[in-house]
């Protein structure tokens, strides 16, 4: 183990140096980030050292390390009341639309792959749910350097937070049934459960985000305030994997309570304490899943599975523009729901990108489930095509519609 971590180290020191070419370049800093971690395993390996990677590990490190710092992140640092005025369409988008896409992306991947026997179903529904967790960050992150519209931001970093939760949930579903840890027979019985573990990880996310705010007041400075949130955090996900309920949706309402408090109390702005601190822990998070993602990438992937991964793009992208073009338009007649400027359709349908929470539940998928190879070479596909072309079009496309 100890022999890994300058591997590691000079990876994250190039990652740091990298990031203003990035910016000055325009490029998605994800994108780069992936192609570091692919040179520097290869050049690792080849100087006789192993990177150190194993399968059994990823579960651990995705689920109760790296997730939970990136759901409870995006839910303390985003805008509640930008949130609550956009609830309702964000509501559907992350939820209904949401489950619809991952249904139309099944679909397509399963008819289109066309191979019954090694591409089943199951197949086709974990990597459709696995699919629909958008993550706008790097789209997100060159639409406020050209000042896009910040309604538009918050839609699309709202939609995110809930639906990667969402996912994430179904995804475990899926997986347990696939694997024959949980009856495939028994669907009532298996929405029961699913029930019952939504609502008990939001009320252990409530009472221990709960006990953090009163804890928080207590604090003499924003070092103890920020001490509070990281036991919040983590310890939402501990007390709900004990009893047996959603981890990521316990994190998900700490998040969101905690934030709320420093929010109303004047002091989650964009320069406090807190923030930054979170915006370190987001940005670890993040740089290390898609440093990992680019020392598990393999060029076989691209010439094995080229066609799987066309599919998947495709699958993806008519999804989602069934969403943004025929159904976002019906529900923004609904009471509460505040119209969108007409070019608006576009970036929402583009902007749609997959990212970290994708790498993150393709690289968890067990390795005895014969297609997890498709179902990974896919995920990787449709990341690269989302960061090296939607969201390096993404400030242009803006700009050219006058959003």
């Amino acid at each position: 183990m100890i022999e890994m971590l300058p591997f590691y180290a000079v990876l994250l020191a190039l990652a740091v140096a990298l990031e203003p070419l990035a910016v000055r370049l325009r490029l998605p800093f994800a994108a780069l980030l992936v192609l570091l971690g692919f040179a520097g395993s290869e050049v690792w390996v080849a100087l006789g050292q192993d990177a150190g990677l194993r399968w059994h590990l990823f579960e651990e490190l995705v689920f109760y390390v790296l997730l939970p710092v990136l759901v409870f992140q995006a839910a303390y640092t985003l805008d509640a009341r930008a949130l609550m005025k956009n609830l309702v369409l964000i509501l559907f988008l992350a939820l209904p639309l949401m489950l619809l896409a991952a249904g139309i992306t099944a679909a397509l991947l399963y008819y289109g792959i066309g191979h019954p026997s090694g591409f089943p179903w199951m197949a086709a529904l974990i990597a459709g749910v696995l699919l629909s967790a958008t993550d706008p960050a790097a789209v997100l992150d060159l639409l406020k350097r050209i000042n896009a519209p910040r309604r538009l931001q918050v839609i699309l970093d709202g939609e995110s937070l809930f639906n990667d939760v969402i996912a994430i949930v179904l995804f475990s579903l899926l997986i347990a049934l696939a694997t024959g840890q949980q009856e495939s027979a028994d669907w009532t019985g298996a929405g029961l459960s699913l029930l019952v573990v939504l609502c008990g990880g939001i009320a252990v996310g409530a009472a221990i985000g709960g006990a953090g705010v009163l804890l928080g007041r207590l604090a003499i400075g924003p070092v103890q305030r920020g001490v509070v949130t990281l036991v919040a955090a983590y310890g939402s996900v501990a007390a709900a994997v004990q009893l047996g309920f959603s981890a990521v949706i316990a994190v998900l309402c700490a998040g969101l309570l905690l934030g709320r408090a420093e929010q109303g109390a004047g002091g989650a702005d964009a320069d406090s304490a807190l923030s930054t601190l979170w915006r370190y822990n987001a940005w670890l998070a993040n740089s290390l899943l898609f440093l990992v993602a680019g020392i598990s990438f393999q060029v076989v992937m691209f010439t094995d599975q080229w066609l799987a991964m066309l599919i998947g793009i495709a699958a993806v992208l008519a999804a989602r523009a069934v969403i943004a073009f025929l159904l976002v338009p019906a529900l923004e007649r609904l009471p509460g729901t505040e119209r969108l400027p007409g070019p608006w359709h576009v970036p929402l349908w583009w902007g749609g990108t997959r990212g970290a929470v994708t790498l993150a539940l393709a690289l968890s998928l067990p390795l005895s489930l014969d297609y997890w190879w498709t179902v990974q070479s896919i995920a990787y596909g449709v990341v690269l095509w989302s960061l090296l072309v939607q969201a390096g079009t993404m400030p242009l496309l803006v700009k050219k519609l006058g959003s």
